[in-house]
């Protein structure tokens, strides 16, 4: 037997069945919610510790895995220089505690299960929540390549579902529970976005409401952020801008907006789409130039949530600006916005890059650039202008104010059999 060898770690490792790999993952995640800087480990360095040739990691992996585990560094084998150290009983970032009591009563109103009888018939540990994890950046892909679609609003609902039965299938310690919670909220709220981009909103309320419940027992304020400020964008959708700007503004006075102001410019520039569509164009104008400042301002190095990092870009502002000048019909602004956003656009944001081109090609035509207008609706995908539900009301629009502004005119042919085109896809 190797004496150097770290068979405590081996040991919560094996009972949390988490490999190398995935305990890196974990550690440098941690890292980085403790420091604001993401660690650098890899599944070297976690053999290193394991084989007993690194027996004192650097003081934020130890505090990251005393977090992680629940349990001092020492009873995981590893040696400290001293207690000032390590904190194994500091509380957890406040985005990893359970705020409500009586979590168990409170999982059970969320998801109309009591807790199971045979609870403790196995550990639910870390690896199954990277697990989950995995299966939520699939859904992420999924949403940024088709959009709306009833069955990632179904799959994503299911895999909440999943999330929380995770929860009665056996024992787990504090910190694999409100990742539970944290992750089913993740879910439900991928499930109430496609819900609102399918215009499905009552679907898309009854989400809220239990994503609502599960992100207050996981206390992720990045979680919270994000179903507050799908709600802004669902009321702003339904014509309801006061109740828009309400919840946007739950999102925005989250303290997680002060901390990063990555998270701060998305919700100032949802906050501009919101002002559009109340006819505010003074407050659109200083609500886009702070979100750009903040967005300036945000380090790119910072860790943030992958459905944060996979859509809020440079594209992503100039796609709200487009929007708000729809709204605002100021057809100029809106199509230099409708430009750019396509010039930022990254390869995967197949779903915006369609509903782009639509807001583009409706701006250009409503400044009578009649041919350009048709050239640019002609380039949408014929799937996404057949079954996405909103690029088909935007196309529908688009035909409608083409007949106005140039009824029966050289270019109604092209448009005439593009739509017989995508009419054909959807059969």
């Amino acid at each position: 037997m190797d004496r150097r060898r770290n068979h405590a770690l081996d040991a919560w490792m094996h009972e949390q069945k988490l490999t190398s790999r995935e305990l890196a993952d974990l550690v440098n995640q941690t890292v980085g919610e403790i420091t604001g800087h993401f660690g650098g480990l890899d599944d070297s360095n976690i053999r290193a510790w394991r084989s007993g040739r690194v027996s004192c990691p650097k003081k934020a992996q130890l505090l990251a895995l005393e977090l992680l585990s629940g349990l001092p560094a020492t009873a995981l084998g590893f040696v400290q220089r001293g207690r000032a150290d390590s904190a194994p009983h500091q509380e957890p970032p406040v985005h990893r505690r359970t705020f409500l009591t009586g979590a168990a009563v409170a999982a059970t109103a969320v998801s109309g299960r009591p807790p199971s009888a045979a609870a403790a018939s196995r550990r639910v540990g870390l690896s199954d929540v990277a697990r989950l994890h995995q299966r939520f950046t699939d859904i992420i892909a999924s949403d940024h390549r088709h959009g709306g679609q009833a069955d990632i609003e179904r799959e994503a609902a299911r895999l909440a579902d999943e999330a929380l039965a995770l929860q009665d299938a056996g024992s787990a310690s504090q910190t694999v529970r409100t990742n539970l919670y944290a992750t089913a909220a993740s879910f439900r709220s991928s499930a109430m976005w496609a819900a609102i981009d399918g215009r499905r909103f009552a679907d898309a309320a009854g989400h809220m409401r239990e994503a609502t419940q599960l992100a207050e027992l996981s206390g992720d304020q990045a979680i919270k952020f994000r179903i507050w400020s799908h709600a802004g964008t669902m009321y702003r959708h339904m014509g309801r801008p006061a109740e828009a700007a309400a919840a946007n503004d739950v999102a925005r006075n989250l303290g997680l907006t002060r901390r990063d102001p990555l998270f701060a410019s998305l919700g100032l520039a949802r906050h501009a789409a919101i002002h559009a569509s109340a006819g505010e164009r003074t407050a659109v104008r200083r609500a886009l130039q702070q979100a750009q400042d903040a967005m300036e301002r945000a380090a790119p190095e910072e860790p943030r949530p992958v459905w944060l990092m996979a859509f809020y870009d440079q594209a992503e502002l100039h796609s709200l600006a487009l929007s708000a000048y729809t709204s605002l019909e100021d057809w100029a602004t809106a199509e230099y916005h409708g430009h750019r956003c396509l010039a930022h656009l990254r390869p995967h944001m197949r779903r915006s890059k369609a509903i782009t081109t639509a807001r583009l090609a409706r701006a250009q035509l409503e400044q009578h650039e009649v041919e350009a207008a048709v050239a640019t609706s002609v380039r949408i995908p014929s799937d996404a202008a057949a079954a996405h539900p909103r690029v088909v009301g935007m196309l529908h629009m688009f035909g409608r104010r083409l007949a106005a502004v140039d009824p029966r005119g050289r270019h109604w042919q092209a448009w005439q059999d593009f739509t017989a085109t995508t009419k054909g896809s959807a059969r």
